[in-house]
């Protein structure tokens, strides 16, 4: 009964993980600029790393395997977000203009 529950528990979030890939892939081709594409890269980055890797780790058999399933989660949660402010603030550098409707609706010329 348990490892039924385990395995219900464990398609869910890999489920969720894979739908929220999905929005945030749609998200990187709809958005207009490079700061809102950014954010749902790494937004979708977390809650996917999180969903993903949480439901492998239930399916784990062996606790090395989740063990190490673990710890890249981890190190996963440190670097995605990181990454992501590293490139903001290099866009931002680099006078990366955002996004505003009075520019027409398309994206951004730089």
């Amino acid at each position: 009964m348990i490892a039924l529950l385990l395995d219900l528990l464990s398609w869910i979030l890999l489920l969720t993980g894979s739908v929220f890939l999905l929005i945030g892939g749609i998200g990187l081709l709809r958005f207009p600029d490079f700061y809102s594409r950014l954010q749902a890269a790494g937004i979708t980055d977390t809650v996917c790393s999180i969903s993903i890797l949480v439901g492998l780790t239930l399916q784990a058999d062996a606790v090395p395997v989740a063990a190490k399933l673990l710890f890249t989660l981890f190190f996963l949660l440190f670097t995605g977000p990181l990454s992501s402010l590293a490139m903001a603030k290099a866009a931002r550098h680099s006078k990366v203009d955002p996004w505003r409707p009075e520019d027409g609706g398309g994206p951004s010329p730089r």
